[in-house]
């Protein structure tokens, strides 16, 4: 298994994984599930070499993306040097594998060598199985958020809270 940069060739692989990811979330009843993503925001975000994949088996098997800042989301904490991870999706033929951990474990370098004192992630508030999970791969759960304007996120953050998770590097 290797992590890598996207390419614009994967796009198509990428949302394949955002539908599968989507639909998972709706059939695990937690009510909240993505909204959709703006192929422009991904073309961008691929371009400017954010939008990573794992591959394991010569194929895509799991896809997400990183960020040095995201203010929108943490407020006063974005001034704190931090890599933010977001839309974790993975191949439903390999779920189970532990690639959240993988990942965190490539951040945590990625982000020392990039000078970050912080690893962190969020997701939908209520979802205790996740946040669970998130704690189990070294986060610590820092409460639920809201978003008073959550104009220029994805349409999913406009439904409620959201639990944040840090790490320290």
């Amino acid at each position: 298994m290797e992590i890598i940069n996207s390419t614009l060739t994967d796009i198509d692989d990428i949302f394949y994984l955002y539908e599968e990811g989507t639909n998972y979330q709706r059939q695990q009843g937690a009510g909240r599930y993505w909204k959709g993503f703006e192929r422009s925001v991904v073309t961008k975000e691929i371009n400017e070499k954010r939008q990573w994949k794992l591959v394991a088996d010569n194929k895509t098997v799991c896809v997400f993306v990183t960020t040095f800042n995201d203010p929108l989301i943490w407020g006063d904490k974005d001034h704190e040097p931090s890599v933010y991870l977001h839309r974790i999706a993975t191949h439903p033929e390999y779920r189970g594998r532990g690639f959240v951990k993988q990942i965190v474990a490539w951040a945590k370098q990625y982000g020392r060598e990039h000078g970050r004192q912080y690893l962190r992630l969020d997701t939908g508030a209520g979802n205790e199985k996740l946040n669970n999970y998130y704690v189990s791969c070294g986060f610590t759960y820092l409460g639920v958020v809201e978003i008073p304007n959550p104009e220029g996120l994805p349409a999913h953050y406009k439904d409620g809270g959201f639990a944040t998770f840090e790490l320290a590097l």
